[in-house]
């Protein structure tokens, strides 16, 4: 289902302006079935090789991946909308039909490629920011496999700004649970996660920077009545998904490298000449100069 999802777009981003793109993929994600979402959300944390950097496919794919976050909102029992605007402010925002509380989010998505990730990366001091005064909650979604594993300052900013850090896998587990709030159940303590943690002893002010993943993984572990060792069983599963994409964003690098060997001169000069984007940048620079009008010199 994910590469059916990655043709869609594909597809989309070769049409129209971004917003329109953005419209006509809410509406594809809006006509898919759960299962079909389910398996996009174990996948969406993985940038395909296939998605050129910095085009207008990596573009989309990012708001997708806030298409998709909303979209879980809405399966867990949440009223949720994508921010089509882009700009300083949080890019998914939730509200909870049954308890009051609203939320802010963030999705990350990174390519297995990427190398060690820091705090800029994550944005958490942002996110904190984009909460302003009238939501209660802040939630960070990123790859699991792909948070810092020991000390980072990310845990110390999460827990200094009240942050909660969560994974796709723990939305997909969520989901998997088929989780729902109502009237008598609320999702709301997971969104906490941070402040609770913040609130114990083990992660005083010197230990602030320490991974406080496993602890989040106990707090949701709780709410889902599944024993901690049950639940990394499950959380380990999700390992398998990873191996397999690896696999295939292998083998698009060795396609790719092979299709260079194979170039000829001419072939090679004009695909470096599109990459540095340099004919790109003169045209912009030649029109900004002429909208400036002729000058004396």
């Amino acid at each position: 289902m994910f590469n059916a999802f990655l043709d869609k777009l594909f597809e989309i981003s070769k049409t129209g302006k971004f917003l329109d793109q953005t419209q006509k993929l809410s509406e594809y994600v809006d006509s898919l079935d759960n299962t079909a979402i389910k398996n996009i959300v174990k996948n969406i944390g993985t940038i395909p090789e296939n998605v050129k950097a910095s085009s207008s496919e990596e573009k989309l794919f990012s708001k997708a991946s806030d298409i998709i976050l909303a979209k879980c909102f809405r399966l867990l029992g949440m009223d949720s909308r994508a921010i089509s605007e882009r700009g300083d402010s949080a890019d998914v925002v939730a509200k909870s039909f049954y308890h009051g509380y609203s939320l802010v989010a963030d999705a990350k998505c990174f390519r297995l490629s990427r190398t060690a990730k820091n705090q800029k990366d994550f944005k958490v001091a942002a996110l904190s920011d984009w909460r302003g005064a009238d939501h209660e909650h802040a939630v960070l979604v990123s790859p699991y496999f792909q948070y810092p594993k020991e000390e980072s300052q990310i845990y110390k900013t999460a827990l200094d700004k009240d942050v909660c850090l969560l994974s796709w896998e723990h939305i997909s587990i969520l989901l998997e649970q088929n989780k729902k709030e109502n009237e008598n159940f609320s999702l709301e303590s997971i969104w906490q996660s941070s402040t609770r943690i913040s609130r114990d002893s083990t992660f005083a002010y010197k230990n602030a920077k320490n991974c406080f993943l496993p602890k989040v993984n106990e707090f949701i572990a709780a709410k889902l009545n599944i024993d901690l060792p049950e639940f990394y069983k499950i959380l380990d599963s999700y390992k398998y998904v990873i191996i397999n994409r690896a696999h295939d964003e292998i083998k698009c690098c060795v396609e790719k490298l092979d299709n260079i060997r194979n170039y000829t001169k001419d072939q090679a000069i004009n695909e470096l000449i599109k990459e540095t984007k340099l004919e790109e940048k003169i045209s912009v620079i030649t029109d900004y100069i002429s909208s400036l009008g002729e000058k004396d010199e």
